[in-house]
């Protein structure tokens, strides 16, 4: 999980000193890449899939078909991102639905 509010996250303690609190932008690595990444999307219900992040709306993106695209395997390691790298933005809607619709996109 790639989070900065996580203690464990490398720059949580640059974090702390940017932020008064962690938003609900979260971005995690699909075990087994990218085929696991587009499955997780192609599941993934509640969160709308979109190419941008910014709404009242959960939404899922996933950054090799929308912010670095086209990018090669070089340039998406030098940016920091995964072919298997999703990203979610938690919005407004009720948290156990929200857990609900990653299980069952992982599942």
């Amino acid at each position: 999980m790639l989070y900065p509010g996580l203690a464990s996250h490398p720059d949580h303690a640059l974090a702390t000193q940017q932020m008064l609190g962690f938003g609900g932008m979260v971005c995690f690595e699909a075990k087994g890449g990218q085929a696991a990444a587009y499955r997780f999307f192609d599941r993934i219900g509640l969160f709308q899939r979109a190419a941008s992040l910014g709404s009242v709306e959960s939404l899922c993106s996933l950054p090799v078909l929308t912010s670095q695209y086209g990018l090669s395997d070089e340039q998406l390691a030098q940016a920091g991102v995964t072919r298997g790298m999703v990203r979610l933005s938690v919005g407004l809607e009720a948290p156990e639905d929200l857990i609900a619709d990653v299980a069952q996109a992982l599942a």
